[in-house]
């Protein structure tokens, strides 16, 4: 007797699809800005600069006030030095004198010599002006132009990117029940090539 039924299995089928992880790198973005300081060229001059200093030259032809006064004390205290050595000098000379000397009559004559001397003629000014001077001066500076270079970078930066699996299912499992025998029928007796069964035995 033949099966009446076929069962067939259809066995489940999976796509699996896998992305392998990953290390990016992004970069960093660079920025420069120059900017500019000017030099220059200066120059700084300075002449020759005199000096004449004419102070001592004026006070010996008109001297001022208190030059005068000043003058003045130093004659005096020269013309009372000077009469004190002249006292002396005659008194001296009078007590060594003898008897029939004429002493008067010499200090009269020492006397009228010593004023023929003095003439009173002098040269002015008697000094002279005092000249000094500065030297001249040059200064040159020159200074180049300046570059300033400013950078700004921003540092790179690492992204991580993990792995991926993806699971698909293309076919389900199934189980499939045929049944493959004849029809059936009831009663058998109805069956065109029914055969009856023999009992006896």
């Amino acid at each position: 007797m033949k099966p009446l039924i076929e069962i067939t299995t259809v066995p489940i089928q999976i796509e699996m699809k896998t992305t392998s992880a990953k290390l990016e790198y992004a970069r960093g973005t660079a920025e420069m800005e120059v900017s500019r300081d000017k030099g220059g060229l200066q120059i700084k001059s300075r002449p020759i600069r005199v000096n004449i200093d004419t102070f001592e030259a004026r006070n010996s032809i008109t001297p001022t006030v208190m030059r005068s006064v000043e003058q003045n004390a130093q004659k005096g205290i020269q013309a009372s030095y000077k009469a004190t050595a002249t006292f002396a000098q005659q008194g001296e000379l009078m007590m060594k004198t003898k008897l029939g000397e004429e002493v008067i009559t010499k200090f009269s004559r020492d006397s009228l010599l010593e004023g023929v001397q003095d003439v009173g003629l002098d040269f002015i000014p008697k000094v002279g002006p005092e000249i000094t001077w500065d030297p001249g001066e040059m200064n040159i500076r020159y200074e180049m132009d300046k570059l300033n270079f400013d950078w700004k970078i921003n540092g790179g930066s690492f992204e991580f990117i993990p792995g991926d699996i993806e699971l698909t299912v293309t076919q389900r499992p199934e189980v499939i029940i045929k049944y493959i025998g004849g029809p059936i029928y009831v009663p058998p007796s109805a069956d065109p090539n029914y055969e009856p069964v023999d009992v006896r035995a």
